[in-house]
């Protein structure tokens, strides 16, 4: 399903722990990390596209998140040439993307990145907000920058620590913009990033395409 310009209705999941650390997954095969995303099927509303990409990729069910906030805008993103198979190239150009900020609600063990028969990951990590945007593939770049920045202001207080930010009249750590200002649907309080766990959690998991 795409659209007039040739990109494809898509959803990414930027998804907080109780320290405000992002899940951070390794595509299956490769070097790369990035966010949970998919496309939006016909008849589907962002949100339920959202849920269902949640559970094939994440193995999490609605009730183990909350919904923070999202962007009110489509991100867009082209795929180079080289990554269309030739019956597309013409007619396909990339994404458009609405993103969600969810925070879990539930346990780390809830998680499965093999509820699905066709795996994205196969090893995840909690990371730091602000995450390295060299280790996503380079033309998601954009997009990264866009969301993290647009939906950083809806941060909730990490669990048990004070937020020193708010308290100073001061935002947390920045990441160049790119040229995207549109604001997100909800309201919540600035904060800034926690540390990182850098110890990845490994599954092993079938490869397949998504």
């Amino acid at each position: 399903m795409l659209d007039r310009e040739g990109f494809r209705p898509n959803v990414g999941i930027i998804l907080l722990n109780q320290r405000n650390q992002v899940f951070w997954g390794k595509r299956i095969r490769t070097h790369s990390w990035q966010f949970p995303q998919g496309g939006i099927k016909q008849g589907e509303s962002p949100e339920q596209a959202m849920f269902r990409e949640l559970h094939e990729e994440v193995g999490l069910l609605p009730e183990h998140v909350r919904i923070i906030a999202r962007t009110r805008d489509w991100l867009r993103y082209e795929v180079p040439q080289h990554f269309i198979r030739k019956e597309a190239r013409g007619h396909y150009r990339g994404q458009k993307q609405i993103w969600f900020l969810l925070q879990l609600t539930g346990r780390d063990s809830d998680m499965n990145l093999r509820a699905s028969t066709h795996p994205e990951f196969d090893a995840w990590r909690w990371h730091e907000y602000w995450v390295p945007l060299e280790s996503v593939i380079e033309f998601k770049r954009g997009v990264y920058e866009m969301a993290l920045s647009e939906l950083a202001r809806f941060l909730p207080p990490p669990k048990g620590q004070h937020n020193r930010y708010l308290r100073g009249n001061m935002r947390g750590p920045a990441v160049p913009r790119a040229g995207h200002e549109a604001a997100a649907s909800t309201t919540a309080g600035d904060v800034g990033a926690p540390d990182a766990a850098e110890t990845p959690t490994v599954a092993t998991a079938t490869p397949g395409e998504h």
